[in-house]
């Protein structure tokens, strides 16, 4: 039977794979055994070859319904009893013994049927089949006292076990028709050796064959499944409902009044499979990057960016639109639709903003998972980020104090008297030009310019980092330690999320991509003036590891149950403020052609828009199909010429009551982010974040003056105060407008020099006159243009508080010259980020931070304070 097995699964294209287990192997080994073929992605159909000892329940239903084969499981053998055999595996041998007798010509109906010796779902299915059949059907065992009788009436008889020796043929009435459908696997000999026809009934032969080559066609309509599975279909996503309350509670009381969906359920509505998931808790888990493989030839869904016009301390809701147009998509319209959103850095959480889940009746849940920690990732950048610090410091100490034969005998030591480069090393031999792989060959002068860096202190760019706005690390001074030997210098700590390590994991396709990112990362220049990397350092790897999990984007739910993808979170002003690429490649996979992703760009368009576009579309290759522009009616008043806003005193009446002069004279901010977004030909739709105090009049005017600046639509928006429900009309704008053909372009080309992009961005974008490069800057740029790394994209480091430098100037400041202070260059993430007059790559704690009203239930462990 394996070798029929094998050459029917051969002759239709699948591959058999047998696993022989001892013959003694227990009830909990074969389940074990079972498991692990349940959740192997490669295998479709599973079909167990055991004594009849080992049929237990137990083992039967740890099968997966799907991959059952033989249909034994109460899954498959429920669906057959109700009626429903099309959507569920039957028997092979029940469905070979109906087949024979109705090609040998055997009318069924009315017929007698008697089964002897089957068991379990056997029985269960060929007693089902025969009566569907019309026929009177009964089951006995061998020791039954009346099988004599038994086999008189029938005119049919199954054999469903070997035959006794003491149970003669005789019993048998001659022009009976006897299949058999018994077979030892075990001995390799069959129950009963004779067709066991008499008289002049029909003759039919043993099923096994044919029972043998429909098993084979159930594994083919396993694997067609499967594949049907994988390629795009609506999700069956179970939306969870809202109950909005009026006044809207605070964000933290509606998360804690919705229950999520459990992570893995969420996981298999939108396809994922067991494999590709690995679960945080109950409401979070990670995504693994196999899934691109998988589904590598699916098409891609639309691709939406939520931007922004210049912040204010109002506060715009970019993340509360995302929210709530892929709840409006996905919960009220029935499309698939994904949010990808930036994880929130420790910084802002405790520092002013308190949060980044979204808000009101649009936001992500469970929100102080989404703050607080998820799952790791900033803290293993953080880690990564610290331990090439480290790597830096030590290699100049070390250089310091060893002669040339010392550091190099101590880089390329014996290990159990084997002395050997690492693979690290000998990717840094094979870029000096040294094509020797034995550590003793290398010449002095080869020794010296492996194991010397030679690294200038003064023109190390690589920071320390930590998740924590703490103003007094801004500029500090390192190897003030007797053990440091003097080599003390001047340094600063950085915002976790401003470190390169962080633009990589945003930015990188691949885990090899990477790797090979992070091994490219310029730390400083050596004394010749020639950029020193982490590969250099010997360090990539190291990294790679502390990284192997962070890459993977995280899973997690609307309040509306709908997917959202939380991974990465460089800053907008400081990096280029973009979730991750890979988590925006698989959303537009997993939502298919006809689906949406949607993408927040940080703060206003001129800053998270732009850099989404000349720097993320660049590595991703992702052309954007719209721009959602979020204002506010507020947040236009204050770009207007309206009053200051101081936190904990109440607002002006100026944004509380109708001011239609305002509105009209800040949409100049509205109209020139529209202008920006118009500049990489990509439609404009504006949502118009509505709060309870603005008026109908205000609403109207700034929709009406957004068409007039060419927006292709603009539209009033209430996820807020309702849920997706409030979000439909900008749904249906955004599908209309990604209907379109895009014209998608980026602002500038790579090849242009670094001054050049930079005055660009500029005058196109902020509508400044010229730049202004400080000796510094200048210096920088024409070291990154002699050292390669002209043709980088540019990724403004700049106040998000104004288009120009100058936080105070709101509305659309003229007249301005924007001063480069300094350049620096992310090499492994691939862009040049110039610094901005005073721009600070660590943000400092306000007066009273938000940690003074974030604490900790101890009875409940429930998080207070988080909004």
């Amino acid at each position: 039977m394996q070798e029929v097995n094998q050459n029917l699964a051969e002759e239709a294209g699948l591959n058999i794979t047998h696993i022989c287990l001892p013959a003694d192997s227990s009830e909990d080994e074969i389940i074990d055994e079972i498991l692990k073929i349940n959740e192997d992605t490669r295998i479709h159909g599973l079909a167990l070859q055991i004594s009849e000892t080992s049929f237990s329940n137990k083992i039967l239903n740890a099968l997966k319904p799907e991959k059952d084969v033989d249909g034994v499981t109460d899954v498959n053998l429920g669906k057959l009893v109700r009626g429903d055999a099309h959507e569920c595996f039957v028997s092979p041998v029940a469905r070979a013994v109906i087949e024979l007798l109705e090609k040998s010509g055997v009318n069924l109906d009315g017929k007698k049927i008697l089964v002897i010796g089957a068991h379990g779902s056997l029985e269960a299915t060929l007693q089902c089949l025969f009566q569907r059949k019309g026929s009177m059907t009964m089951s006995s065992q061998w020791k039954t006292p009346q099988l004599q009788s038994k086999l008189h009436e029938a005119d049919i008889v199954i054999l469903g076990s070997p035959k006794p020796e003491e149970i003669p043929l005789s019993w048998i009435q001659p022009g009976t028709t006897v299949l058999n459908c018994s077979h030892d696997f075990l001995s390799g000999k069959l129950g009963c050796s004779s067709p066991g026809v008499h008289g002049t009934g029909p003759i039919a032969e043993d099923v096994s064959l044919l029972a043998a080559a429909l098993r084979i066609q159930n594994m083919v309509s396993s694997r067609r499944r499967w594949f049907r599975e994988q390629q795009y279909r609506r999700w069956r996503l179970h939306c969870l409902k809202l109950q909005p309350l009026s006044p809207v509670p605070s964000d933290i009381e509606i998360s804690r009044a919705q229950t999520p969906k459990a992570v893995d359920i969420l996981a298999k509505e939108i396809g994922l499979l067991a494999d590709e998931i690995e679960i945080y808790g109950k409401s979070k888990a990670k995504v693994r990057l196999s899934l691109l493989e998988r589904l590598k030839d699916q098409a891609d869904g639309k691709y939406v960016l939520v931007a922004g016009i210049t912040p204010t301390p109002l506060g715009e809701g970019k993340s509360t639109v995302t929210i709530g147009l892929v709840q409006a998509l996905t919960a009220h319209l029935n499309v698939n639709s994904f949010a990808c959103l930036r994880q929130p850095s420790q910084g802002p959480t405790f520092g002013v903003k308190g949060g980044a889940a979204g808000g009101g009746y649009a936001q992500v849940i469970p929100m102080e998972e989404f703050n607080l920690h998820l799952t790791g990732d900033i803290h293993a950048i953080t880690a990564a980020n610290n331990l090439l610090a480290a790597a830096i410091d030590t290699r100049i100490l070390h250089e310091n104090t060893q002669t040339d034969k010392a550091l190099y005998n101590r880089l390329v030591a014996s290990v159990n008297g084997v002395r050997e480069f690492s693979k690290i090393q000998l990717a840094r031999l094979k870029k000096l030009g040294i094509n020797k792989t034995d550590p003793s060959a290398l010449t002095e002068e080869e020794m010296r310019k492996f194991a010397r860096l030679d690294i200038d202190p003064s023109t190390i760019t690589w920071q320390r980092v930590m998740d924590t706005n703490d103003r007094f690390l801004r500029k500090i001074t390192i190897g003030q330690g007797n053990t440091e030997k003097g080599f003390s210098r001047q340094a600063q700590f950085d915002i976790a999320v401003a470190s390169e390590v962080m633009a990589v994991l945003a930015l990188t396709d691949s885990l090899t991509d990477m790797k090979e990112r992070l091994g490219r990362m310029v730390v400083a220049s050596d004394r010749n003036g020639q950029p020193v990397t982490t590969g250099d350092l010997g360090v990539t790897g190291a990294l790679t590891v502390l990284m192997k999990d962070a890459i993977k984007p995280n899973l997690m739910q609307t309040l509306e149950g709908t997917p959202v993808f939380v991974h990465a979170g460089p800053f907008a002003n400081i990096a280029h403020g973009n979730s991750s690429v890979l988590a925006d490649k698989i959303a537009l996979k997993l939502v298919g052609e006809e689906g949406y992703v949607v993408t927040e760009a940080g703060f206003g368009a001129d800053i998270g828009m732009e850099k989404f576009f000349n720097i993320k579309c660049r590595a991703s290759g992702l052309v954007p199909s719209v721009v959602v522009l979020v204002a506010t009616v507020r947040a236009l008043k204050m770009h207007g010429g309206g009053p200051s806003v101081t936190a904990g005193v109440p607002l002006k009446k100026e944004y509380t009551e109708e001011n239609l002069q305002l509105v009209a004279d800040g949409c100049c901010n509205l109209e020139k982010q529209i202008q920006i977004a118009q500049l990489f030909g990509v439609p404009v739709v504006v949502a118009l974040n509505v709060f309870r105090t603005d008026t109908r009049a205000e609403i109207d005017l700034v929709c009406e003056l957004a068409k007039r600046a060419g927006a292709f639509n603009a539209v009033p928006c209430y996820h807020w105060s309702i849920g997706g429900k409030g979000s439909v009309d900008l749904a249906q704008a955004v599908r209309e407008a990604a209907s379109k053909k895009s014209r998608f372009q980026f602002l500038y080309d790579v090849q242009l020099p670094i001054v050049e992009k930079i005055r660009t961005i500029a005058q196109a974008v902020y509508g400044a006159e010229d730049i202004e490069l400080s000796p510094e800057a200048q210096s920088k740029i024409d070291r990154y243009t002699e050292q390669g790394f002209g043709n980088l994209p540019i990724c403004m480091a700049k106040t998000h508080l104004s288009l120009s430098h100058q936080p105070d100037k709101k509305g659309v400041p003229k007249d301005f010259v924007l001063p480069i202070s300094d350049v620096r260059a992310s090499i492994g993430a691939g862009f040049i980020y110039p610094l901005v007059g005073t721009m600070s790559t660590m943000p400092g704690l306000p007066t009273r931070p938000c940690f003074y009203d974030i604490d900790l239930d101890t009875e409940t462990e429930q998080v207070k304070g988080l909004f």
